[in-house]
This record gives structure tokens, C-alpha cells and sequence, in this order.
């Protein structure tokens, strides 16, 4: 069994974004931009957004974070995000999940600027990643991606189960699989008896959000494991979706909680601003 250690791969994408980040302003005068839309006390949401902010501070990149009260209105963040778009220093923009009830979330996310949505959220994004063509991608299932290459592992042909259906990480996992040629089927919710499905599969993509929902019984010997679910025990640690201990026995390569997939989403989204703020330096210099 062979940990996929996403915390020393996102340190290797750090240095290049670093370096690239230097020439890019050496070669234009442009920094890259984020902002950050964090609505309520949501304290997983706080964190993820510190973490943000710390990786662009490590690369060199603007960042501004606009928090904003939890009884916000609609019209209120759809204000902001306008400004952003209109915002030449800004060259991506992120929506902290989950919003309150009270707001659209989905038109909040189409009013985003395709160009500066580097998670990939807005339909325009999500239908160039259904058919193939360029565009961004959720960082979570792309940081998957890039961790399989790492690691030399190619998907096409293998018979891949994504567990979980969700907009932000199945959908587009299961995408960017069906892209690269692998065999995928997505399981969820509704599916009736889960462990007929994993035990067929050659790698398992789990991103549920339930704690060891993945069993030793449910998992063939060799199998490739990735564990995107990431929850907080009664005792304050930090465990996927997967019963690692057990499951890691049968695995020929399984991702760690915490250290495995979580960093590459963070790296990917540095990757995917960095990427914005080369389109926008292009269409600045009129290329």
C-alpha cells in the first residue's frame, strides 16, 4: 500500500505557481487577485477561508476576503460580486459554501464572471468541462487528478465508482474520469446496496461526507482508494469517509485524511487564479 500524499505534491505546485507568479509580473506588472465572499459565523467556513488566505500570502498573490453578516441580503452579495467582476485587480472570485437559506445560491453563482470563476462553479465552466474543452474546474476533483499523474496512475479503462453527487466534487470528478476514458459509475444516496458497486471498482472516488461509509468488506484487494469526505469525530479528529485503518490493508494506493486530497484543493485553486490572471493579462495586452 502506497499513501497519496497530497501535502508534499501541493508544496511542489506552490513553488512553481511562486516562480510563475515572479515572471508574470516581472513580464506584465500584474499580481494575481482573489477575493473571497464569506457570509455568516460558519466556523469550517472561517477555516477554509484563513487557509485560502495563507496560501496566496505564500505565493504572492492579492487577496481580499468580504465577510459579511449571516442575515445579508441577496442583493447585497449580488452588489459585491459586480464590483468584483468590474474589479481589473481581480481575477478570481470565490463563493464560501454553503450560503444561508435566504439567498439563491445558484443565482448567486452565475453572476460570477466565467472568467474569474476559479471554482468552476458557473454553468458556463461546468458545460466546457462536460464536453471536453477548456475551461475551470472544481479544484477538489481536479487536485485528484493531478495527484493520480503524479503518481503515475492511469485511469482510463479502470472501472471507477464516484460515491457522492454532489455539484462540487462528484459530478465534476466523475466528469474529468469520464474524460480521461476510465469506466464511471456515480453512486449516491438513492443507490441501493453501495458495496455491490465498490466491489466491482478498480478505484473508488468517496466524497459523502460520512464517517467510514467505505469498509474493508467493501473494497477488492488492490484496489486504488481516494477519500475526498473530510469530518471532525466527537473527539476532534479530523477522518474521511473511509475505515483508512482496515481499507488501507487491501489498497494498492489510498489518499490520507488529513494530507491528502484538502491540500490539492487549495493548490488547485491557486493554480486555477494564476491561470485567470494569465488570460486577463492576454486580453490586457490585446493577444
Amino acid at each position: 500500500m502506497q499513501l497519496l500524499d497530497g501535502k508534499a505534491l501541493s508544496a511542489k505546485i506552490e513553488t512553481t505557481v511562486v516562480k510563475e507568479t515572479k515572471d508574470l509580473k516581472n513580464s506584465t506588472g500584474l499580481v494575481p487577485g482573489l477575493a473571497v465572499i464569506l457570509v455568516g459565523q460558519d466556523p469550517a467556513s472561517a477555516a477554509y477561508v484563513n487557509m485560502k488566505k495563507k496560501a496566496c500570502d505564500r505565493v504572492g498573490f492579492y487577496s481580499i476576503t468580504h465577510e459579511m453578516p449571516g442575515d445579508i441580503s441577496q442583493s447585497a452579495i449580488e452588489n459585491t460580486i459586480t464590483m468584483m467582476n468590474d474589479n481589473p485587480n481581480i481575477d478570481g472570485i470565490l463563493i464560501q459554501l454553503p450560503l444561508p437559506s435566504q439567498i439563491d445560491t445558484t443565482k448567486i453563482l452565475e453572476l460570477v464572471e466565467p472568467s474569474k470563476d476559479v471554482d468552476g462553479f458557473h454553468p458556463y465552466n461546468v458545460g466546457r468541462l462536460t464536453t471536453g474543452l477548456d475551461g475551470f474546474v472544481p479544484c477538489t476533483p481536479l487536485g485528484v487528478m493531478e495527484l493520480l499523474n503524479e503518481y503515475n496512475i492511469d485511469v482510463k479503462g479502470k472501472n471507477c465508482v464516484v460515491v457522492g453527487a454532489s455539484n462540487i466534487v462528484g459530478k465534476p470528478m466523475a466528469a474529468l474520469l469520464l474524460n480521461a476514458n476510465a469506466t464511471v459509475e456515480i453512486c449516491h444516496i438513492f443507490t441501493d446496496n453501495l458495496k455491490t458497486h465498490t466491489l466491482r471498482a478498480d478505484m473508488i472516488f468517496v466524497g459523502a461526507g460520512v464517517i467510514n461509509l467505505i469498509k474493508e468488506d467493501m473494497v477488492k484487494d488492490g484496489a486504488i482508494i481516494v477519500d475526498i469526505g473530510i469530518s471532525r469525530t466527537d473527539d476532534g479528529r479530523l477522518v474521511g469517509d473511509v475505515d483508512f485503518e482496515k481499507v488501507a490493508k487491501k489498497c494498492s494506493y489510498i489518499t490520507p485524511v488529513p494530507g491528502g486530497v484538502g491540500p490539492m484543493t487549495i493548490a488547485m485553486l491557486l493554480s486555477n487564479t494564476l491561470k485567470a490572471a494569465k488570460a486577463h493579462a492576454k486580453m490586457k495586452d490585446g493577444k
